[in-house]
């Protein structure tokens, strides 16, 4: 049996760091011995198709350990399934159909967060933008967009994401992975 995934790679092709062409990226994936793979964007997204019964986990962990040694830098990943892909489109609790992309992100996380890590961040000094946690993810409405979002900043802070691996989309690329990858 195969499994649909997106791979989410945090912080590579950004300000001429951690260079990844996305060519690459395919090739190493398909070596790995993933098929039906394609990227979208130039910032680390790509879907692919695998008979391992690893798990999300232990794939993004093999794909991590082949870009440290295939590109030279670490690269940490997150692998994720069509129907959760699929799960935090439609559990968004902010009317997406209503709001610009620019305006919703969601924050995938390697693990379950709870709410007490959020518990001292005043929210309402950062009104009106606002967050929301899901199953392993952030979704984040910024009405000015993330740029010039204060509460992306201080969600971001190390203390708050000690022990987990978080990247960020914004709401296109949030529904596009569903798409590629069968889950919408």
């Amino acid at each position: 049996m195969t499994t649909r995934y997106a791979l989410l790679l945090r912080g590579i092709n950004v300000g001429g760091h951690k260079k990844l062409p996305m060519a690459d990226l395919r090739a190493l994936l398909t070596t790995l011995g993933h098929t039906e793979v394609s990227t979208y964007l130039q910032s680390g997204n790509a879907v692919f198709t695998s008979a391992s019964a690893e798990g999300e986990d232990a794939l993004a962990t093999r794909i991590e350990e082949a870009v440290q040694e295939r590109f030279g830098f670490r690269a940490d990943c997150l692998v994720r399934s069509a129907p959760y892909l699929r799960a935090i489109a439609d559990d968004c609790p902010f009317p997406a159909a209503g709001l610009e992309p620019r305006q919703l992100h969601v924050t995938y996380f390697s693990d379950p967060v709870a709410p007490a890590r959020f518990a001292a961040l005043d929210t309402a000094a950062f009104a009106p933008e606002d967050f929301r946690l899901g199953d392993r993810a952030l979704y984040l409405y910024a009405p000015d967009g993330l740029g010039r979002s204060k509460l992306a900043e201080a969600l971001a802070r190390p203390a708050l994401l000690r022990g987990l691996t978080a990247t960020t989309r914004n709401w296109n690329t949030v529904v596009k992975l569903a798409e590629l990858t069968g889950g919408g």
